[in-house]
């Protein structure tokens, strides 16, 4: 009897210790440090912006937050390599709408499913849009443009950056929500892109904001609108595409932080908070102003699944509309 008693005070003190570890085990996430993988090459504004996040992070989780560089392959590489990392909250994605919405859409060959193999925990920044013409064109605002180019359906061009980037989607999804014709002429890369559209090779664009204000304010061209659902600060006097008699049209591109789906809830939301209260320091949303970034209200979960959700639909229609494919 006396040894069965000390066997069940044994087990009994084991329990109690197992119990008071339990809620110091949870605190300590992280223990060691955070890796966000970034799928561009340094320097660009989602660089600047992760290095930014990953610098506050390291502040609020108490521990090292590593950006690490891996582009290539439009995304592709990086999300692979993050959507196969083991699932325990230290390995971090700086997500995007070509890696999370279009590129599953628009490749036919791609190693990861963005729906069945990440969890998006925050939209971090928009980066808006802006529409831009050649100074020869007589349209100042976008309801011009469209009467400009109905009255000569197929005569004018419009420059982007590749076939399926989200630049060329935008173009699209204006032509279809507005009716006119106006051919695709794609160029490799955003340089060759504005020449032609100061050259009068093409007559429109849309272009990122970052690009294209230093031209806006040298006179080199004009922005017709911007294709947020407000006013950009670094252009208050340019109407959205929705007041410009199109009501509702919003489109964007948007970087964000994503976990591989099976990290624990825990860890998710522990880093999901983190990323919240970075996002709600004033000085780290004014930063990003001159880049043409917009930080985004901290959301929940369900309203960053909603937001994403969103984003698919919108693209996921103008890419079956006009059969875009890529291999």
């Amino acid at each position: 009897m006396l040894q069965m008693n000390r066997w069940f005070g044994r087990a009994a003190a084991a329990m109690l210790v197992c119990a008071a570890g339990a809620p110091q085990a949870l605190a300590a996430f992280p223990d060691r440090p955070v890796k966000l993988v970034v799928p561009y090459t340094p320097g660009g504004a989602a660089d600047q912006l992760s290095r930014v996040l990953a610098e506050r992070l390291s502040r609020e989780l108490s521990q090292s937050v590593v950006v690490e560089n891996k582009p290539g392959a439009n995304t592709m590489i990086a999300a692979t390599q993050v959507a196969r990392a083991q699932p325990d909250g230290y390995t971090l994605f700086l997500a995007s709408n070509a890696s999370m919405v279009l590129n599953p859409m628009l490749y036919q060959k791609i190693s990861y499913d963005a729906a069945r193999d990440f969890r998006v925990l925050s939209v971090v920044a928009e980066l808006p849009l802006v529409v831009v013409a050649n100074n020869e064109v007589p349209a100042t605002t976008w309801a011009q443009f469209v009467s400009y180019a109905k009255a000569r359906p197929g005569k004018l061009n419009y420059a982007s950056v590749g076939i399926g980037n989200p630049l060329q989607l935008a173009t699209e999804l204006l032509k279809t929500r507005t009716g006119i014709d106006i051919a695709h002429i794609p160029y490799n890369g955003s340089a060759p892109a504005l020449s032609s559209l100061m050259a009068n090779d093409t007559q429109l664009m849309v272009d990122v904001i970052s690009t294209s204000l230093p031209l806006v304010k040298e006179n080199k061209i004009k922005a017709l609108a911007v294709t947020t659902a407000e006013r950009l600060p670094v252009l208050p006097d340019v109407p959205t595409v929705a007041e410009s008699g199109f009501p509702g049209f919003r489109a964007a591109t948007w970087f964000g932080v994503a976990v591989p789906l099976a990290t624990p809830a825990a860890e998710a939301k522990a880093l999901q908070d983190a990323v919240a209260r970075v996002m709600a320091q004033p000085d780290f949303r004014e930063r990003f102003q001159t880049l043409g970034l917009v930080i985004q209200a901290p959301r929940d979960q369900a309203e960053t699944d909603r937001y994403v959700a969103e984003d698919r639909e919108r693209w996921g229609a103008v890419i079956r509309a006009n059969q875009i494919k890529l291999d």
